[in-house]
């Protein structure tokens, strides 16, 4: 198990993985890019998203 997330970071990848999106990556490829599961992600994202 890796170190946790702070919220500011967790916002951070958030970021960086939908501008990956934007740029047509993806979904798997952006996520791997933040180095987290695919499904952190969507958790973190439905945890998070309207941040």
């Amino acid at each position: 198990m890796g170190k946790k997330s702070t919220p500011e970071e967790i916002i951070a990848k958030l970021r960086e993985v939908e501008v990956r999106l934007a740029r047509r990556e993806t979904a798997g490829q952006a996520v791997r890019w933040i180095r987290v599961t695919e499904q952190t992600y969507y958790w973190w994202r439905m945890e998070y998203g309207g941040l």
